[in-house]
């Protein structure tokens, strides 16, 4: 199943909602590509809302570090939001949770740009 995103703008920050599997592949390739072209549009404020992501691999998470790496190094920022308890998990074993910034909700993920 391939992955779709769908993104919007909601009080300045882009949201990417997710819906499928972040493997490797067309699907984390997507991804990279979909958040690098953001980043080159000038998008400094990302969320990647997880809610509706049913697998991801590692090269899925691989994407998503390096995702975060070029954001930032390019002076924008990514938050995660909805990742349920199995990514949660995933996150904390890998101790990949204290690279992101995760949040329980897409509002409180927004509303973090602006404190």
């Amino acid at each position: 199943m391939a992955l779709k995103m769908t993104s919007r703008e909601v009080d300045g920050v882009t949201v990417i909602a997710m819906d499928g599997r972040i493997v490797l592949g067309e699907e984390s390739n997507a991804l990279r590509e979909k958040i690098k072209s953001l980043i080159a549009e000038g998008k400094k404020k990302i969320v990647l809302n997880m809610d509706n992501v049913t697998f991801i691999d590692s090269a899925g998470l691989g994407t998503l570090v390096s995702a975060h790496h070029s954001a930032k190094a390019q002076g924008a920022s990514l938050r995660l939001c909805h990742l349920g308890t199995k990514f949660t998990e995933v996150l904390q074993i890998t101790k990949l949770m204290t690279i992101f910034d995760v949040y329980n909700t897409e509002a409180e993920a927004v509303a973090s740009f602006s404190k």
